[in-house]
């Protein structure tokens, strides 16, 4: 996510990802989460997992490849004349199936959330901050 105050657009690599703990506090993500919260349509996400120099990727998905969304939060950057409308994906700690590969999972919003997270009138970041939490690990799997 490129924030709109950013004076350079590179800053958007370093934050892909926001820590939903201290989103609320930093001033990158802050506004974001009270303003302009999206959902980031997925099948399916990678983490991986490291031993000594070698690599291995692990595919996590819901419900044998349904659909889901993330947590994410967006920002429009404007600077001579281009505008960027960019994003990030809120990370929480990980669940029974994902704390296995890596110390972070993105925030998997349950169907019956979507309309509370993207609701514009909610701005009470301690109410949708309760969302921000590891997914049912019952309802998630991993393929290689």
């Amino acid at each position: 996510m490129i924030p709109s105050w950013s004076k350079d657009p590179s800053a958007a690599a370093r934050m892909i990802n926001a820590r939903s703990e201290t989103a609320s506090a930093l001033p990158s993500f802050r506004d974001g989460l009270k303003f302009r919260r999206c959902l980031i349509p997925s099948d399916g996400f990678y983490e991986w997992s490291r031993a000594g120099k070698a690599k291995q990727p692990f595919c996590f998905e819901v419900r044998d490849g349904e659909l889901f969304a993330f947590a994410g939060i967006w920002d429009r950057w404007q600077a001579g004349g281009i505008s960027i409308e960019t994003c990030s994906i809120l990370t929480t700690t990980p669940n029974a199936v994902t704390s296995a590969v890596h110390d972070r999972m993105p925030v998997i919003l349950d169907h019956e959330d979507y309309d509370l997270w993207l609701d514009p009138g909610m701005h009470n970041v301690v109410e949708v901050s309760a969302l921000m939490k590891p997914y049912d690990a019952n309802r998630m799997g991993t393929i290689r």
